[in-house]
């Protein structure tokens, strides 16, 4: 930046300040204690040795230069900033916030990759980079313009196979290129910035986040999410809470699928039997699990906790979908189907102790109408604590439920106690039993039925176990890419 001022002896000067070498390159001279005096090459190395000085300990630096005119110049920039008097450097420290370093190796437990792109020299970058811990060692620092001249393909082969990667003297291009490149490679893209040039790249991105209370309004507007805190470690935060509503609604999606094997299957008992085996669960009792009894501990799942180990797995494939094979398989073949099991298994428990064979008849007056009313009741209720069981066991999708904690979802229990309620109702209430079809159940049968919950969930906790044990407890890795812009971790 070049600005005309009149000192108060109405002389005319332009002062000029920017990046130190670049500005060192328009200097003809320099300032001296006694007076002004060509610039030789001895002059310039000092220079030089002093910005990489400064700039290796992550300092800022800027250049300052001066030039006195009779009148205000009539030409463009490059006469204007022509033959300058170099004045000095100024350094200025912008340390990291201490919440940083730990922010940057969450994401890299994640499995995103930060990618430095800043408008600072490479050397205070990579120093910055380091001291937060986003490179180890040497990392490949590459200029805007060498990346901005690079073909396309050569642009690929640099964003893919470079793990280390600081691109410093940046500009709006520059930051489009990469993002272009990495959306192309299959990357879900973050952007990081504050200012007007950075708008492009952040509406380009998968993900634009703007710095709320030091951007301007143009990269607000642009962004997807906004930082009112100007704080890298929000943009972590903001994923782990995403991760965690993804995996939330997962398991909602999970519990519910559940109870659709086992309230299908008397149905098909009784269809395949031709009626020789009475309809084992009536259509007033789906409901009442669909609209009653599952309908708060679902909604409760909503409400869970991060998982153990939520920010250790990599990034979900941008084609990943919600609902996927691993989880019909996990809600219709191995819950689904054990609680189709235990509650059939209950249905005939009460019908063959009553004395019952197949195609004896039950309807009202008969001997076994009651022992048939109690076969459908013990169905019903087996459903309901089974469900009980799977709400706890689609808590998690890896850890036991140790790790997460068993009475850490207050929601969850106030659910099952609903249910409890609801079902206690249903069962002993006696209006409520001729509406549902329901008979009171004996104390064999609610000990048969306490043992659901615990077989239902202590056959996923062995599933999840022996996945833990295999090494299947995250999903595999697929690419994932962050790019961010100093400004957000200082």
């Amino acid at each position: 930046m070049t600005t005309l001022d009149e000192e108060p002896g109405g002389e005319l000067w332009y002062h000029a300040k920017g990046a130190p070498l670049e500005l060192l390159d328009r200097c003809t001279a320099y300032r001296t204690a006694a007076g002004d005096a060509p610039i030789t090459d001895t002059e310039r190395t000092a220079v030089h040795e002093a910005f990489d000085r400064y700039a290796g300990q992550g300092l800022r630096v800027l250049g300052f230069a001066h030039r006195q005119v009779a009148r205000p110049e009539d030409g463009g920039r490059e006469l204007i900033e022509s033959h300058l008097t170099f004045v000095g450097l100024a350094a200025l420290a912008d340390p990291p916030r201490p919440e940083v370093a730990d922010a940057v190796a969450r994401c890299k437990h994640a499995g995103i990759r930060i990618i430095v792109v800043t408008g600072d020299h490479g050397l205070t970058a990579a120093a910055i980079a380091r001291e937060v811990g986003i490179v180890e060692g040497e990392p490949t620092v590459i200029e805007g313009n060498d990346l901005d001249a690079m073909s396309q393909q050569q642009r690929d082969v640099l964003l893919h196979e470079t793990a280390e990667l600081i691109v410093a003297r940046s500009n709006p291009e520059t930051k489009l290129h990469i993002v272009d490149s990495l959306r192309a490679q299959g990357h879900t893209v973050a952007m990081t910035g504050d200012g007007v040039n950075d708008a492009p790249a952040l509406r380009r991105a998968d993900i634009g986040v703007a710095m709320g209370a030091s951007g301007t309004d143009v990269a607000r507007e642009a962004a997807t999410m906004v930082l009112t805190d100007d704080n890298f470690a929000s943009i972590v935060a903001a994923v782990e809470e995403g991760r965690v509503v993804y995996d939330n609604i997962r398991k909602f999606i999970t519990y519910i699928f559940v109870h659709a094997v086992p309230e299908v299957v008397p149905f098909l008992l009784y269809a395949l039997a031709g009626g020789a085996i009475p309809l084992p669960l009536t259509a007033l009792q789906v409901l009442a699990i669909d609209l009653g009894t599952d309908t708060v501990p679902a909604l409760a799942l909503g409400r869970e906790a991060a998982e153990p180990g939520t920010m250790d797995r990599s990034p979900r494939p941008r084609e990943a979908g919600i609902i996927s094979r691993a989880m019909l398989s996990r809600a219709w073949l191995r819950l689904g189907v054990l609680e189709a099991l235990l509650v059939t298994g209950g249905y005939f428990l009460v019908m063959l102790t009553a004395g019952w064979s197949p195609g004896d008849h039950t309807g009202l007056g008969t001997p076994l109408h009651h022992a048939y009313l109690q076969a459908t009741t013990m169905t019903w209720a087996g459903i309901v604590a089974c469900q009980m069981g799977a709400a706890f066991a689609v808590r998690t999708s890896h850890a036991s439920l140790r790790q997460v904690g068993v009475f850490s979802n207050r929601h969850l229990l106030r659910g099952v106690a609903f249910a409890l309620a609801f079902a206690a109702v249903i069962i002993y209430l006696p209006p409520i039993q001729s509406v549902f079809k329901t008979a009171a159940l004996g104390p064999r049968d609610l000990l048969v039925l306490a043992c659901f919950p615990v077989i239902v969930w202590g056959s996923d906790e062995l599933w999840r176990w022996r996945r833990r044990r295999l090494g299947h407890a995250h999903p595999p890795a697929s690419p994932a890419a962050s790019v961010v812009s100093p400004s957000p971790s200082r």
